[in-house]
């Protein structure tokens, strides 16, 4: 049992429980080494398991490894044992948007401001092929200096969950919050969805409630459905022109994020020196929001690109074993969509290797950064062309391990092409592959992977 003042995974000890649900809770803590608080959710194996959860868990891993954005809570680390999965998130001091609202109306800057950093991390999710599903103001937010933070992705989806028509197709998120199109269960654009919410929640910001309300679901959804609602009698012009386009309820003719951008509301007191936070000033700054999102997303993506090769600690390494994998836990054996590999090789060899095989094998590096590649092959398949990532990690200095595992595609087409051509062409490098039997001489560092 988890409790005040214990210390939990080694280096981190465990203080206040700050929330709860019916598959977990989250902890305030303390990271030992460098005496950082962060927030960790602690999922219960079991309980997930028996719900059916595990899809919704891995995705949530995988969605917040892909977004890392100023103002998108960010996930330091996984790690699991034999009975709970351990997310290590950012601690958000500030608590939810929701308790601000709860109190009343806010100022149309403060709304204004809020609003802003919403839609410029919402359009960099987007830019990744992320579909939050369920933005609210109890899942936005605030840090100790006020910015705005995006959290709970577990409902999310990825751009590769579509359907052959282009759309998603889950009915989720929380139903005062959520699009017409999505009640409907046709089918559904994630952005534009998405970017409904985001209006209801500028709503409620300026409002202080809903704008579709009733005691009675079926008649809450009838009104979503019509975007029947009003505006009270504060809401200045540009607020009621820009709300009006995001709660359209037809999604082709809904405002796009790149067109609120542009609206004058939106752009109104923008310092284009001001960073994430959005500081107001007296003159209207004509596309510096747009200027201001895109500054940030770039240096965000920069800083990505220049991260250096992941070392791997004990806890990393249980993580990635066939006992406690995460993946393991989620994927059947038949859908595995990835592979690993332990190296005695440097990383500038191992690199070399895979820009090699790349080339031989005619597939386009896509990404390079660090220990990171992407892969893109040619062949189109029945979920778009194939694409792999591979990851290379650092036990020691003289040990790796490469985490390759296909980002898009068909599974089986990846499947042949690890068995056909990766696998073979790596072959002089690799040391072990995870889950083949090791040889005598590899068992002492093949026992880190197989725990």
């Amino acid at each position: 049992m988890e409790s005040e003042g214990s210390v939990t995974l080694q280096h981190y000890e465990l203080g206040k429980l700050i929330g709860q649900g019916s598959f977990a809770k989250v902890y305030h803590a303390r990271n030992l080494k460098n005496g950082v608080s962060v927030a960790i959710k602690i999922i219960d194996k079991e309980k997930i398991f028996k719900a059916g959860m595990m899809d919704q868990i891995k995705r949530e891993i995988s969605v917040m490894r892909l977004v890392k954005h100023p103002s998108i809570v960010h996930l330091h680390e996984v790690m699991a044992s034999k009975t709970k999965i351990y997310f290590v998130m950012e601690y958000v001091k500030g608590g939810e948007l929701f308790n601000k609202v709860v109190k009343g109306k806010l100022k149309e800057d403060a709304a204004r401001k809020y609003f802003q950093q919403l839609i410029c991390a919402v359009d960099f999710c987007h830019s990744r092929g992320v579909y939050h599903r369920d933005l609210k103001p109890e899942n936005l937010l605030l840090d100790e200096n006020g910015n705005l933070k995006i959290s709970d992705f577990g409902l999310s989806a990825l751009a590769e969950s579509r359907r052959q028509d282009g759309l998603l197709h889950t009915t989720c998120g929380t139903p005062a919050y959520v699009a017409p199109e999505v009640i409907n269960r046709k089918g559904y654009d994630g952005a534009k969805a998405d970017v409904w919410s985001c209006g209801v929640i500028l709503y409620v910001l300026l409002a202080g409630c809903l704008p579709f309300q009733d005691p009675n679901l079926m008649e809450m959804y009838r009104k979503i459905k019509k975007a029947e609602f009003k505006y009270p009698n504060w809401f200045s012009p540009d607020a009621r022109k820009l709300i009006s386009k995001i709660l359209d309820p037809n999604p082709k003719t809904r405002i796009s994020i790149a067109k609120i951008m542009e609206s004058s509301w939106f752009r109104k007191g923008l310092d284009l020196n001001a960073g994430p936070d959005f500081r107001s000033k007296d003159t209207e700054g004509k596309d510096a929001l747009v200027d201001v999102c895109e500054s940030i997303n770039k240096t965000t993506e920069a800083n990505q690109e220049s991260e250096k090769l992941k070392n791997l600690n004990a806890f990393d390494i249980i993580s990635f074993s066939s006992g406690f994998d995460l993946s393991g836990l989620f994927v059947e054996d038949d859908q595995k969509g990835e592979d690993r590999f332990t190296s005695r090789q440097p990383a500038k060899a191992i690199i070399s290797k895979l820009e090699d095989i790349a080339q031989h094998l005619k597939l386009k590096i896509m990404k390079k950064k660090g220990g990171f590649l992407r892969f893109e092959g040619s062949k189109l398949g029945r979920r778009g062309v194939v694409s792999i990532d591979a990851e290379i990690f650092e036990i020691t200095p003289a040990f790796h391990l490469v985490e390759l595992k296909k980002s898009n595609g068909d599974t089986l087409e990846y499947q042949k092409m690890m068995k056909h051509d990766l696998r073979p062409a790596l072959q002089d490098i690799v040391w072990a592959w995870q889950g083949d039997q090791p040889q005598p001489e590899q068992l002492e560092e093949h026992s880190l992977l197989s725990y």
